[in-house]
């Protein structure tokens, strides 16, 4: 409807002919040429090819060699069939296999990939160089493409565990890791981000970090931690990793977190007097932001953990207004979950008329908090046989409408709310609208909503009629060419089979539909007098 309504208020406005697509003067003709056989470039490439084997057939002796082709597949016996039939079989397995592995490892068919890199462009698929890069169809494009990033991004969970006073504790009591590997990579990913920069060679202290972020060993982490505080006594970032790894309660990792608060202030406030000298110092000064941010927020949830929630709410608080910049931290959603604990539902409602804007990137905690308020006022009285007789409310439908909307953002945090399915311990990174933004909603959230009466209950009425059926976000369809190779290779091993019990049938049936390929008069005579010498007890069927 875009492109129609452009092009009709060009035409109404006298456009030229250069504003409208396709018929832009300026291009040569071989150019204009070029793109408009672009579109039928494979259909040309197929009739020319046609046109070039009918003007060969002579000099190639294509009839001469087509009638050899088939007096020697007439000669064939049925054990060819059979082992041809075998190894297309196992070669077309292979592949397939190959095919599986190569999507589950890269989310793309390895045969369609290569087609479309080196076979397209020689096809004439060039509809993609054609278009203008400041065209409405590529703006379009670009702009979903972002869209799908963003929602397909893996996001650090805003109120992850410590490793140290609670991940371990499960190791503990279990002897299993809470933590997937890929989930702990990314962290060391992060803590590389965030605590190094490209001056930390002029401090010894971060040079030793810088290499404590990279060891996958937690002994080694805790070691190196202690080498730089050696060297300098106030580096924040050590005391960091030891409050997040090597600390075993609450309270020790508070106790540390307040050590590196008060060398990261230090730090922070000479990095700020350098900032202006040079790009590193610039630079230097982020990594320092980054650190000071990362130790009041640990320090905002330590005291959430140890029951001093205003405390915590207030170091959120003076976080935001300080720092507004980080918002891709979501601190918000830490906010959220300790005002709902106060049960401070205004100050909920004014944080969430702040942050749940079209603008920004949804998630979960915004979506279901939404949810939880509008519910909060409906719920208490709210019963299904009331509701069916004498409709719903105004206030009952806001709230029905705000489920269905936190749904449709993420269909697998009610099953968790509504304990049909087990939670486990959240990890450090989620993925939105996915199942590890459920279980991390769920798992803090989840007493809030057991605290306001039916709200559980309406939305255990509420919220099937807007479940869809998703397992993984998004969802990955396989490839054409996979349901190809596994046809192709069921297909081919039931023909081998068939060969191999029935090979006298099988090759009368090969010959059979090799003569309506191609024709002859002499072949096809001649297979009629093979099949008519053929006798029933040769096939192996009864006289009756």
């Amino acid at each position: 409807m875009a492109d129609r309504g452009g092009v009709g208020e060009a035409a109404a406005v006298g456009a030229s002919p250069a504003s409208v697509p396709g018929l832009n003067p300026t291009l040569g003709w071989r150019k204009r040429l070029r793109a408009g056989l672009a579109g039928t470039g494979a259909s040309l490439w197929f009739v020319a090819g046609l046109g070039l084997l009918y003007a060969l057939r002579i000099p190639l002796r294509l009839c001469e060699n087509l009638a050899a082709v088939t007096v020697f597949l007439n000669s064939l016996t049925p054990k060819f069939y059979v082992a041809l039939t075998g190894t297309s079989s196992l070669i077309s397995g292979l592949i397939f296999i190959f095919e599986w592995w190569y999507f589950h490892k890269h989310g793309t068919s390895f045969i369609e990939q290569v087609s479309v890199s080196h076979l397209q462009p020689l096809m004439g698929g060039t509809e993609s160089s054609i278009s203008e890069p400041g065209s409405p169809s590529r703006n379009r494009e670009n702009e979903t493409s972002r869209q799908n990033l963003s929602e397909c991004k893996v996001w650090r969970n805003p109120l992850n565990l410590f490793r140290g006073a609670e991940y371990r504790r499960y190791t503990w009591v279990t002897g299993k890791e809470p933590l997937t590997y890929y989930d702990m990579n990314l962290s060391a990913q992060d803590h590389q981000t965030f605590f190094t920069c490209d001056t930390d060679f002029l401090r010894p202290s971060d040079t030793v970090m810088q290499k404590a972020w990279r060891e996958r060993n937690p002994p080694a982490r805790i070691k190196a931690a202690y080498q730089a505080l050696e060297l300098n006594n106030d580096c924040a970032t050590a005391y960091v990793l030891l409050a997040e790894e090597e600390a075993t309660t609450i309270v020790d990792a508070e106790r540390l977190f307040k050590q590196a608060l008060k060398a990261g202030e230090t730090i922070y406030r000479q990095s700020q007097q350098c900032q202006h000298q040079s790009p590193q110092h610039e630079a230097q000064l982020r990594r320092d932001t980054n650190v000071l941010v990362y130790i009041k927020r640990r320090l905002a949830m330590c005291a959430r953990k140890l029951g001093r929630i205003r405390e915590a709410v207030k170091i959120m608080r003076d976080l935001m207004k300080e720092f507004p910049p980080l918002t891709m931290l979501n601190i918000h959603e830490n906010l959220l979950e300790s005002l709902l604990e106060l049960q401070a539902y205004a100050d909920v409602q004014a944080v969430l008329a702040k942050y749940d804007d079209i603008s920004l990137p949804k998630s979960a905690a915004i979506c279901y908090t939404a949810a939880l308020l509008k519910t909060r006022t409906v719920s208490e009285k709210f019963s299904p046989e009331t509701a069916s007789r004498r409709g719903l409310s105004t206030a009952e439908i806001n709230a029905v409408e705000a489920i269905h909307r936190a749904v449709e953002f993420n269909p697998h945090v009610p099953k968790y709310l509504l304990e049909m399915k087990s939670l486990i311990l959240p990890p450090e990174h989620i993925l939105k609208r996915g199942d590890s933004e459920a279980i991390a909603y769920a798992f803090f959230h989840l007493q809030h909503w057991k605290r306001i009466e039916g709200a559980l209950n309406l939305l255990e009425c509420t919220w099937e009629g807007t479940f869809h059926h998703v397992s993984v976000y998004p969802k990955k369809e396989l490839p054409l060419f996979i349901h190809f190779t596994a046809g192709f290779c069921s297909s081919t091993a039931m023909i081998a089979i068939l060969t191999h019990q029935f090979p006298e049938i099988m090759g009368i049936f090969a010959k059979a539909v090799l003569g309506l390929w191609c024709p002859q008069p002499w072949a096809s005579s001649g297979f009629e007098e093979n099949t008519q010498d053929l006798k029933s007890e040769d096939l192996g069927l009864s006289s009756g």
